[in-house]
Parts: structure tokens; C-alpha cells; sequence
């Protein structure tokens, strides 16, 4: 990703509400299970996690229990995609059998997109927002 934004005025003015597919209540439960275990990966540059950040657009989880993530990155050109994706791996080990991300940019990340819980992340390394 990109060094943090200079300016986090419009932080959290339009959180990332993150879409939930799943074909039954079980796996409609192992999907946010998916979205709590990505809230534990920090971004490497931001320094906050992926959740808090907006980064995870949806969370579906197909009939064999495998999940398909559309995320996005701060910026198209961030060299960090593969190491994210290790975490993810890293982290979703045990929880699911298999996982896909989808890269998007269609919408653009932007600081709105933070969660309140990310503007005060934020607050606490000292972004002036």
C-alpha cells in the first residue's frame, strides 16, 4: 500500500459496509467469522487492519465453505498485494478450506472509506484528523 494520506480530514465520512453472500444461515455465519479474522491483519503501511481501513468490499462463501473476498488496496500500484495475501492465508488457516481474493478498484479507495473504529486507530498513531 501507500505511505498514509496526508490529510484524514474526510476519514470515516463513508465507511466500507461489507457485503455478506452466503447460501445458508451456516455459512452466512463463517462469512462474518472471515471478516473478523481479516479485522486481525494490519495493514504493513497504514499501520491499521484491513477492515477498519474499508479494504474488504465482500465476504461470500460458496456451498463447499470456500471464500471469495473482493477487496481493494489504497492504491492501485501498491507492491504489497502478495504480502496481504499471505496474511490473509496466514490468518484464514483453519477457518476456511480454500479462499480467492478478487482485486477491484471499481469503487476507489479513499479515506471516507475508513471505519470509525479505524478513524480512531488513526487518532492513536497520531494522524491529525
Amino acid at each position: 500500500m501507500t505511505s498514509s494520506p496526508s490529510s484524514f480530514k474526510n476519514a470515516g465520512k463513508n465507511p466500507t459496509k461489507t457485503e455478506f453472500v452466503a447460501p445458508d444461515e451456516e455459512r452466512m455465519k463463517l462469512a462474518k467469522k472471515v471478516l473478523e479474522k481479516l479485522g486481525e491483519i494490519i495493514d504493513p503501511e497504514i499501520g491499521i487492519d484491513l477492515v477498519s481501513l474499508g479494504l474488504v468490499y465482500k465476504v461470500e462463501i460458496d456451498n463447499l465453505g470456500r471464500a471469495i473476498l473482493t477487496m481493494t488496496l489504497t492504491t492501485p500500484l501498491c507492491p504489497l498485494s502478495d504480502s496481504i495475501e499471505n496474511a490473509i492465508a496466514h490468518t484464514l488457516w483453519g477457518t476456511v478450506s480454500q479462499f480467492k481474493v478478487d482485486w477491484t478498484f471499481s469503487p476507489l479507495w479513499s479515506v471516507e472509506n475508513i471505519s470509525q473504529d479505524g478513524v480512531e486507530q488513526l487518532r492513536a498513531l497520531g494522524a491529525g484528523i
